[in-house]
C-alpha cells in the first residue's frame, strides 16, 4: 500500500488508502497467494512445546482453513455468528481466523489464562455460537456451559475422537472428513470482521467489532515499520499472544498477507535464552518484542552467545521504554529500534 520513497514526506505524500468495496481478510491473508502460484511458499513454522518443528505451506493452510469452513458451516453456523477462540500460538489459531472470514463468520479471540469469570463474560456478551480450545479451554469452560445459552458447539483442538465425552466435537477428526473446497463468501469491506475485546481496566471489558477493512487499515503502519515488507529473506516472530491485537493484527495478519512466514511458539513462559536462540536459529528478519520481553532478554548476561541475529527490523511498544533499554536493543540487534504506543 506504500510507495516506496527516499524520505518520510514523500512517503506520506504518495500515500493514497486503497480500500476495494469487496474484500475479505481470509482470502488477502492466505488464498490469493495459492491463487498467485505461490501456493507453495511457507507460510507457518509451528514449535510445539518440546519444540519439534511443523511447517505449513499457504497451499497447506488453504486447504485446511477450507475443511474448518465447511466444517462450521456444516454444523450450521451462518455469516455473522461469532466463534471463540481460545487458544494459544498455533497453526490451529491461524486457521480458525482464515475459516472464520472465509466463512463470514466473527472470530473472538480469548487469552487462554483466561478465568471462569473473563471467559463467561466475553463468551455471553459477544452471543458466541462456537468455541475452538485446546484440553485445558474446554475443562475451563465445564464450569459455565450452563451460563453461555448461545454457546452450542465447542471443539477441542487437542481431542483425538470425534466426539469427546464431554460433548466437544474433536478438532482434527472432523477436518479429516471435510471437503478441500470452499467458496468464500463474497464479503465487503464494511462488512463485521473481528470482535476484540478491551482489557477491562476501566469498567467491564468492551467488545470493539472491526470490519474486514481493519486488515488495511493495519498495513501501512506495518509497512512502514517495518521498512516496505516484505523484503527477500523476511521472517516474522513475537512471543506476544496472538489473542491480542498486538500478536494477531501487527504480526500473524500483515505478514501472511505479504506473503511473510511466521514462527509459532506454544510456550509455558517466555524464556528470555531461548528467546535469543530461536531468533538465531530460524533467522528471524522481523519481530515485535513487547517491553517486558525486551527487559527480560537484557538480563541474558551474553545476548550475542546465543548465536547470530539476522534482524532486520524490530518493532516495539505499549509503553515507554527509555532511552537505556533502546540504547541496549539498537546494540544487540543490530537495528533502527522502531516503537510505537
Amino acid at each position: 500500500m506504500l510507495t516506496r520513497a527516499a524520505s518520510y514526506e514523500a512517503v506520506r505524500e504518495a500515500f493514497r488508502w486503497e480500500v476495494p468495496e469487496r474484500y475479505n481478510i481470509g482470502v488477502d491473508v492466505c488464498d490469493k497467494h495459492v491463487a498467485a502460484g505461490r501456493g507453495d511458499d511457507l507460510a507457518l513454522i509451528h514449535l510445539d512445546a518440546d519444540r519439534g518443528e511443523r511447517r505449513y505451506s499457504f497451499r497447506e493452510l488453504e486447504r485446511l482453513s477450507n475443511r474448518l469452513a465447511n466444517v462450521l458451516i456444516g454444523h450450521g453456523l451462518e455469516p455473522g455468528d461469532r466463534v471463540g477462540v481460545l487458544l494459544p500460538q498455533s497453526p490451529e489459531t491461524g486457521l480458525a481466523h482464515i475459516a472464520a472470514y472465509k466463512a463470514g463468520l466473527i472470530p473472538v479471540p480469548l487469552f487462554t489464562l483466561f478465568g471462569e469469570q473473563a471467559l463467561e463474560y466475553r463468551l455471553k456478551d459477544s452471543g458466541a455460537r462456537a468455541l475452538i480450545a485446546g484440553r485445558d479451554g474446554v475443562a475451563k469452560l465445564a464450569g459455565i456451559r450452563d451460563r453461555l445459552p448461545d454457546l452450542e458447539l465447542v471443539f477441542d483442538a487437542d481431542g483425538e475422537r470425534a466426539n469427546g465425552a464431554d460433548g466437544s466435537v474433536g478438532f482434527w477428526p472432523a477436518l479429516e472428513r471435510a471437503a478441500d473446497a470452499f467458496e468464500p463468501v463474497d464479503t465487503a469491506a464494511e462488512d463485521p470482521a473481528l470482535l476484540i475485546y478491551t482489557s477491562g481496566t476501566t469498567g467491564p471489558p468492551k467488545g470493539a467489532l472491526h470490519a474486514h477493512r481493519v486488515m488495511l487499515g493495519h498495513m501501512p503502519g506495518m509497512e512502514f515499520l517495518h521498512e516496505f515488507m516484505p523484503e527477500p529473506g523476511d521472517l516474522f516472530w513475537t512471543p506476544a499472544d496472538w489473542a491480542w491485537a498486538g500478536g494477531l493484527l501487527d504480526v500473524l495478519l500483515p505478514a501472511w498477507r505479504c506473503g511473510v512466514p511466521v514462527v509459532s511458539y506454544r510456550a509455558g513462559k517466555f524464556d528470555p535464552e531461548y528467546a535469543f536462540r530461536l531468533m538465531s536459529e530460524y533467522r528471524v528478519a522481523n519481530a515485535f518484542l513487547p517491553p517486558t520481553a525486551l527487559k527480560l532478554m537484557r538480563q541474558v548476561p551474553d545476548p550475542r552467545g546465543q548465536g547470530g541475529l539476522k534482524v532486520r527490523t524490530l518493532f516495539t511498544g505499549g509503553e515507554p521504554l527509555g532511552a537505556e533499554l533502546l540504547d541496549w536493543g539498537r546494540e544487540v540487534f543490530g537495528v533502527t529500534m522502531n516503537e510505537g504506543y
